[in-house]
């Protein structure tokens, strides 16, 4: 599709939430260096950090981002985003990349806690071929598909999973919000069990294109919960990602201004704005009650939020509707980078045979040749005539100067002299050998040792961290593996490393991000230098 294309498009005001000071300073400056392959030439980046006790959720974390973006662009760039949003000039996306990244351990820590910069294994851009590109920015190209429609529109998007849609991307919105799905028609009963649809957060859109959300509910119950909608046509589950016109978003600030203000309070958007503003009060009060909040608390938030749909419905856009769902087709494909055991199953994906559609559509979207019968191997790669690829191996920005045995692996930053690996991540590993178990994910690691990297059980993941220590420089390796889930194992230690995933996350605490990855950079060059 034509969703994945690669020619710079995309949103006006670029906008990244992130959760410190120094991450916000590293995305000012690697996104402002992305600007003509990643994002337009002219693109605007405001990178904020939400310093807000205990979090805001993703609802008042987007206001605050968005007040925090508009206060920057004033103050820095003497720009008034607000009123060229207001006005139809602009787009704008913000990008949420808050969170410790636990299900993705240990690789969030070796990135010194930046979450949105773990890297996949495929380059940044074809014409800069010394780096891998991260997830945020993978999101970032993708999901600039959506600008052109979205003028006058702030859009909201996720840092960890792309998706490529099979389905139209431009549209002529008419709602004033709007929310990224893969619709298909009304299920049966027994089509919503086979589905598992119980599981997911669920939008419903009824004849006039009106949506209304419910979440984790049976068929029976979301009948009955929509019955205020009229008869449903289609219901998709939902991606979580949205957009709101410049006159909701002026609502939403002025009707939670106070919460702003003071920095106090926590609400997501599917529980805290879509639902109570598009279902009855008794459908909203019966679903907030499975999640444990009292009925008269819901009430209170149902009457708030539909007191604040009034004042829409009375402005100068009142003949817009409310809510709306943008369908990113049933066939979409949707690559979740937020937990180890996806990280390394979607990687592996680039591997797959030339027959498969998905595996093409990937590779073409990083940047990884996939002429059928040819190697998959990028332009700035290097290979010595003695290393054998097969199963369907991708290299990116790698050099391989002598032999090696590569099978169904995905390589991208590899410099050594000999690798043998099969169903294997690599991004960014320096040795002079390098011969690990099937399945195994290294990222981040180097050697200056003769025999270099050796990894005799497969599954395992290896990390090094860089952490600054006075005027030097400390490496900590940090292990586990792809069977592990960091989440629950977060306040544990695993597989002999010396601190726990929690402790790394703190250590690494006001890390200067980018001084750090200079050093690391550096640390690499000097090894790769004596190969």
């Amino acid at each position: 599709p034509g969703a994945a294309a690669s020619t710079p498009h995309g949103f006006d005001v670029v906008i990244v939430c992130t959760s410190t000071e120094k991450l916000a300073e590293y995305w000012q400056q690697r996104l402002e260096a992305g600007r003509g392959s990643i994002l337009k030439q002219d693109t605007v980046v405001l990178a904020v950090f939400e310093d807000w006790p205990g979090g805001a959720g993703n609802a008042l974390g987007t206001l605050y981002a968005w007040k925090k973006a508009v206060k920057a662009a004033s103050d820095i760039l003497e720009m008034d985003i607000a009123g060229r949003l207001a006005s139809g000039e602009v787009s704008c996306a913000i990008y949420h990349t808050a969170g410790k990244g636990t299900r993705l351990a240990p690789l969030p820590g070796s990135e010194n806690n930046n979450k949105p910069g773990v890297k996949l294994p495929a380059s940044l851009e074809p014409s800069d071929c010394s780096t891998a590109i991260s997830i945020l920015e993978a999101v970032i190209k993708q999901t600039g598909v959506y600008a052109s429609s979205r003028k006058g529109r702030l859009s909201v998007f996720w840092g960890d999973q792309v998706f490529v849609p099979t389905a139209a991307v431009t549209y002529t919105p008419l709602h004033h919000a709007d929310i990224l799905c893969t619709l298909g028609p009304m299920p049966s009963a027994e089509e919503w069990a086979a589905q598992g649809l119980e599981k997911y957060g669920l939008i419903a859109v009824n004849g006039d294109g009106e949506a209304a959300q419910v979440e984790k509910v049976d068929h029976a119950t979301a009948t009955r919960l929509l019955s205020s909608l009229g008869a449903v046509e289609s219901v998709g589950t939902s991606l979580g990602s949205f957009s709101v016109s410049s006159q909701l978003l002026q609502c939403l600030m002025e009707e939670f201004q106070a919460e702003i203000d003071a920095k106090q309070g926590k609400l997501d958007t599917d529980p805290g704005l879509w639902m109570p503003m598009t279902l009855s009060c008794e459908a909203y009060v019966e679903l907030m009650g499975q999640k444990g909040m009292d009925a008269a608390e819901a009430t209170a938030h149902h009457g708030r939020m539909n007191t604040m749909k009034a004042k829409l419905a009375g402005g100068e856009a009142s003949d817009v509707k409310l809510m709306g769902a943008v369908d990113v087709g049933k066939a979409a494909y949707w690559w979740d980078y937020g937990q180890l055991r996806l990280y390394l199953a979607n990687n592996l994906k680039l591997t797959n045979p030339d027959e498969d559609h998905e595996s093409g559509i990937m590779r073409s979207f990083f940047g990884i040749p996939s002429a059928p019968g040819m190697p998959r191997v990028d332009a700035s790669s290097t290979i010595g005539d003695a290393v054998a690829l097969t199963g369907g191996s991708c290299l990116s920005h790698s050099v391989i100067r002598q032999s090696g045995d590569i099978q169904g692996s995905v390589l991208a930053g590899v410099k050594a002299e000999h690798v043998e690996c099969q169903g294997a991540i690599l991004v960014n590993v320096t040795a002079k050998k390098v011969v690990v178990a099937p399945g195994c994910v290294l990222y981040n690691v180097r050697s200056t040792s003769a025999e270099g990297i050796v990894v005799e059980e497969p599954g395992q993941v290896i990390t090094n961290v860089l952490m600054a220590d006075g005027d030097q420089v400390r490496e900590i390796t940090m292990r586990s593996r792809t069977d592990l889930d960091g989440g629950k194992k977060w306040k544990e230690v695993v597989e002999g490393n010396e601190y726990t995933f929690e402790q790394i996350y703190q250590m690494n605490g006001d890390a200067d991000v980018k001084a750090l990855e200079g050093q690391s950079i550096a640390l690499h060059k000097q090894v790769a230098d004596t190969l």
